[in-house]
């Protein structure tokens, strides 16, 4: 899977200044461009307007280091929260001053399948929009993904009077639910999540700070001088093989959707467990090897990929989004609106019928990007072939 296009927003003054890393660019070639294309929507027939800019090294990057921060700034008042801003990295040409944004020809609506190494989406919030600070890792490079491994260390990149900043840990969020549950008919979780630890002073901006733990962090920034207000940005911290997997707990708490309580226990109780997942494949697979190993392969990679796509207050194979990609695979096709979102997948009924999942976007304080799945009753008994389909397969998905 190739590294995503991850721009990263800063409020500074009547400026939004997007971040991004990048491979140092070669000596002597052109300067690399942005073109930027606002949206009122996702499925907005047109854009609001576009532009190219030129991108530059962010003032104290290093000009020998591999990797740089590369910068450019548009004006707060060309857009508004609740509107989408398509961030495309265009092939190296001649610098030249970027245009004033019109009202320019309609170009094709953004959709799932442009390269997401080259084109990113950016839904703009007004906590987006009005965040004054970044995070940076220790290398000194843009936090550019919504999870660090453990024993990391970040630190708060702040534009204007440095403010106080705190922190708290909570418990990473539990696993979907299957794409058929009620939840009206699940027992009862809390309705805030309990704080595991915190930061016991503030912590000077830029200052940084060791995650030892893991957990979902939330950065707490603002409340000191000229009475700034408190602003939170949270961080996944995870174990320090993520997104992957390696250690026999993992493999099998992976086997989530597919496998009962019951078995999850056996597989972890046995003498040697990582043999014991081995076991479980090979019998899905009819006593197969060549199959199992296929399955192993397949299974896992859609629980990698899931982590990289989706993860955020939560390990991304443990989302809504997450649940449908590690069994059902990636989409077929993926359309958004302002309000929805729809995952297309051809062959994916009982009968081998289309079907469409639609997923909201429900975002809180601690999880800013959380899209939840509209479940059915409907979807049960293809949910169980689906998931038999990994169990005791009549032919390979």
């Amino acid at each position: 899977m190739p590294t995503p296009l991850a721009p990263v927003l800063r409020r500074e003054g009547d400026s939004l200044r997007l971040f991004l890393n990048h491979a140092a660019p070669a000596a002597g070639s052109a300067t690399l461009r942005l073109r930027l294309t606002a949206w009122a929507a996702y499925d907005a027939p047109q854009p609001l307007w576009q532009q190219e800019r030129s991108l530059r090294p962010y003032p104290g990057s290093d000009p020998a280091a591999p990797m740089q921060v590369l910068t450019v700034a548009v004006a707060a008042s060309q857009l508004a929260a609740g509107q989408v801003l398509q961030v495309s990295l265009e092939p190296a040409t001649i610098s030249t001053p970027g245009p004033t944004p019109t009202s320019a020809a309609p170009s094709p609506a953004p959709t799932a399948s442009q390269d997401p190494a080259t084109t990113a989406w950016l839904p703009l919030t007004a906590d987006r929009l009005a965040r004054p600070f970044i995070l940076l890792d220790s290398t000194g490079l843009v936090l550019d993904r919504p999870y660090v491994r453990e024993g990391a260390a970040v630190a708060v990149a702040e534009y204007g009077p440095g403010q106080p900043v705190r922190w708290r840990r909570y418990a990473a969020g539990a696993a979907a639910l299957p794409p058929f549950a009620d939840p009206r008919r699940q027992p009862t979780t809390p309705r805030r999540l309990a704080v595991l630890d915190s930061s016991a002073a503030p912590v000077a901006a830029g200052q940084l700070v060791p995650l030892r733990k893991q957990g979902l962090v939330a950065f707490r920034v603002g409340g000191g001088l000229g009475g700034a207000p408190v602003r939170t940005l949270p961080l996944l911290v995870v174990r320090s093989d993520f997104p992957g997997q390696t250690t026999a707990a993992e493999l099998i708490d992976n086997l989530l959707y597919l496998t009962s309580a019951a078995e999850r226990q056996q597989l972890a109780a046995s003498s040697d467990p990582k043999r014991a997942v081995d076991r479980f494949w090979l019998q899905a697979a009819g006593s197969d090897q060549v199959r199992a190993r296929d399955f192993i392969r397949r299974y896992y990679e859609h629980v990698t990929a899931a982590n990289e796509l989706f993860s955020g207050h939560k390990p991304g194979w443990r989302t809504d989004r997450g649940l449908l990609y590690v069994v059902l695979g990636p989409p077929q096709r993926v359309e958004r609106t302002a309000t929805e979102e729809r995952w297309h997948y051809d062959q994916a009924g009982r009968q081998g019928e289309p079907v469409t999942f639609t997923f909201r976007p429900r975002p809180s304080t601690l999880a800013p990007d959380n899209y939840e799945l509209v479940r059915r009753p409907e979807y049960e008994m293809l949910w169980y072939a689906a998931v038999e389909q990994w169990r005791r397969p009549l032919s390979v998905r």
